[in-house]
């Protein structure tokens, strides 16, 4: 890992706070937790999901608009559509969006719309995509590859910071096994790791990890305990009905459930999380 010249820590104390918005950061005291559906599916959909975690503390929105499907007959995503409608919550809430980009074709459109540019465990070798995001004037969010070992992971970001974009965050979605019981392993120990040798921030997916909703809160907690920045999860106003991986969304109750159970733990590690704010006033969409 010594071709690793931007990634790796220069000293100990050595940590990157990545702005993602006035408010909202990634690697300082406060922790970041991004929430949200797999996939955008509407706007009402997404008001409520912004509704209802925007005054609970999660900090940012998810929501895929292009989505990689294991099978090309499933949904793909509503593209341009969903965009317009991350913004529209957007600028209702303050809560800035995070959705995936899976091409350098597609990198111009997204980064008009969306805060932070996610690339998903499929791309995080596609070296290409990774070059150009390095001239992107957004925050990155680099998953960690179904397999990649932690020095292809921060070589990965590297290429990134090489190319001029030094805001990357590195995301841990677990990696794949022998075992079909969860979806993938949860390397936690990759988080102590990525925490000890770069600067970047590290969140925590437990909801790929684990692909079961039932297992989700304690790997949340648990990865706070590992030293994790932030954490991005899955939930959905109606999981049941997801368009994608509804096995292991969240409803909004067990989100918000989960938001309360870090809130306790963080001042155990040094960490805190915003206010429970008043609720934002109901939208209704025609």
């Amino acid at each position: 890992m010594q071709k690793a010249k931007l990634t790796l820590k220069t000293e100990p104390s050595h940590s990157s706070i990545i702005q993602i918005s006035e408010r909202v950061s990634a690697g300082g005291s406060e922790l970041l937790l991004i929430g949200g559906p797999c996939s955008v599916e509407s706007r009402a959909q997404m008001d409520a999901v912004a509704s209802r975690l925007s005054v609970a503390g999660v900090q940012a929105l998810r929501g895929g608009v292009y989505k990689p499907r294991t099978s090309p007959y499933d949904f793909q995503g509503m593209g341009r559509e969903g965009l317009e409608i991350l913004a529209a919550v957007r600028d209702r809430t303050g809560m800035p969006v995070v959705t995936e980009v899976m091409a350098v074709s597609q990198i111009e459109e997204i980064a008009a719309y969306a805060d932070v540019l996610q690339i998903g465990s499929r791309n995080m070798q596609n070296f290409d995509l990774l070059k150009a995001l390095g001239h992107v004037d957004k925050p990155i969010l680099l998953k960690r590859g179904l397999a990649a070992t932690i020095e292809e992971f921060v070589m990965a970001a590297e290429y990134i910071l090489a190319h001029g974009n030094p805001n990357v965050m590195l995301c841990e979605r677990g990696i794949r096994s022998f075992d079909t019981y969860t979806r993938n392993v949860l390397d936690l120990g990759a988080v102590v790791a990525l925490k000890q040798i770069t600067h970047l921030p590290v969140i925590v997916d437990p909801s790929h990890a684990a692909g079961k909703r039932e297992l989700v809160p304690n790997l949340t907690l648990a990865a706070i305990a590992a030293g994790a920045d932030g954490l991005i999860i899955e939930c959905h106003p109606d999981p049941e009905k997801s368009v994608s991986d509804a096995r292991q969304a969240l409803s909004l109750d067990d989100m918000v459930a989960i938001v309360e159970k870090v809130r306790a733990i963080a001042p155990i590690v040094g960490r805190t999380l915003p206010p429970v704010q008043e609720p934002l006033p109901q939208v209704v969409v025609a």
